[in-house]
């Protein structure tokens, strides 16, 4: 019995769609990678992405994580109920565990930072085109605690959804060891607005100081 998926694939270069919503960066990947595969589309929110997808038909897509409109984890939802074989390859500057875990979740099959080379990223294409799933290594640590139980994946989302965004981001710097001076000129905010987040992380998950903080981040593979 024929295959065509795989008659397809050997007829011609792997087809990947590139999602992101920086421009330089998508020039950067499709300049990395154009030896190895053919980028036949590229996006840079939810909405154009799954038009996209659905239109090419990618043997890969190559998917940030944080963008406009929902994320990874909304174009891979809306893809996958239309086309639930589509693979989805996450690469993002972000190596938090509830990004891994997320889109792993609903879907991805794999993970890897943008700190990869071409040569790298070509090989991992390939293999989630062959229907491997690939992870940075640190990243497939997180996917072998969640299934084995040592992150409760659902603790972590039920927690996480009662910060923003912004809070979240405080958060990771805070449990990272920032002082409040540091974490405002990272995120370019007032050092009274970091206080002002903290605080309302702190009551959100019911604890009491930055060191609670700190153990309870590290304890989620969050920092």
């Amino acid at each position: 019995m024929t295959q065509p998926a795989a008659t397809n694939r050997a007829a011609g270069p792997l087809r990947v769609v590139v999602v992101d919503d920086h421009a330089m960066f998508r020039s950067g990947v499709r300049s990395e990678i154009s030896a190895g595969v053919e980028v036949v589309a590229e996006a840079a929110d939810v909405p154009s992405a799954v038009r996209v997808i659905t239109a090419e038909v990618p043997d890969v897509v190559l998917l940030d994580v944080h963008m406009p409109g929902g994320g990874g984890v909304e174009v891979i939802k809306q893809v996958h109920a239309v086309n639930g074989d589509q693979r989805f390859l996450a690469l993002s500057v972000s190596d938090a565990a509830e990004d891994v875990i997320g889109v792993i979740r609903v879907g991805a099959r794999g993970y890897v930072t943008k700190s990869i080379s071409g040569p790298e990223l070509i090989d991992a294409i390939r293999r989630v085109a062959e229907g491997d799933a690939v992870f940075s290594p640190r990243l497939a640590g997180f996917v072998l605690d969640a299934f084995s139980g040592a992150i409760d994946v659902a603790s972590v989302d039920e927690d996480l959804d009662r910060l923003s965004q912004r809070e979240r981001e405080v958060m990771r710097l805070i449990a990272r060891g920032y002082a409040y001076k540091e974490v405002a000129k990272e995120l370019f905010i007032s050092i009274k607005t970091v206080e002002t987040h903290v605080s309302s992380v702190l009551r959100k998950l019911q604890l009491s100081n930055r060191h609670q903080l700190t153990r309870w981040a590290t304890d989620r593979r969050l920092v």
